[in-house]
Order: structure tokens, then sequence, then C-alpha cells
């Protein structure tokens, strides 16, 4: 299998090591985003001005990195999981009365 991509790199800049850690921190970057987009629809949010984008991606994020924690690697099966108890969201983050 071959994966092409396009980069202004000079060839003596841009060998396999450099594209391929390159590459691995862009999708570090871009990871969220398309699960925030994908999972949680935030391209269709109705959330437009002032600091509601801004708080919204940053209680995604939370959610994503709550449930990253709790060992729940596919975030869309976890957030259809959590969603079916009322309980869970607050057990993941430890907020429960022992």
């Amino acid at each position: 299998m071959a994966i092409f991509g396009v980069t202004s790199l000079a060839s003596t800049r841009a060998g396999p090591t450099t594209l391929a850690s390159l590459t691995r921190g862009q999708w570090g970057i871009e990871s969220p985003h398309w699960i925030r987009d994908t999972v949680y629809r935030q391209d269709d949010s109705r959330a437009r001005t002032r600091s509601g984008p801004r708080a919204m991606a940053s209680l995604h994020n939370l959610a994503i990195g709550a449930l990253r924690l709790a060992g729940r690697p596919d975030i869309a099966e976890a957030t259809r999981w959590v969603t079916r108890r009322m309980h869970r969201p607050f057990t993941i983050l430890g907020l429960t009365g022992s």
C-alpha cells in the first residue's frame, strides 16, 4: 500500500521520519476537531455569539478527555453509553457522593 502526500518542504528536509512525525503531529491537532465535528456535531451548533462556541468546545473537550481517561477510546460509542444513564457522567468525573 502507498500513501501519498503533498508538502512544500525541500527533499533535503522531508525525509520519511520527518514527514511521519509532522503527520502524526497534525493528526494530534485534527483528531479532537474531527471528533467534535462528527460525534458532537459542532458545525451544526447554533451557539455563534460571544463566548458560546468557545464554552461548548471546552465542554466537548472535557467530555472527550474524561472518556479517554476512563478507558473509553471509542468516543462515539462511549458518548452513547454515558447518555443512557444519568449518573454515568458524574461517576466518570468523580462527582458522586460515596
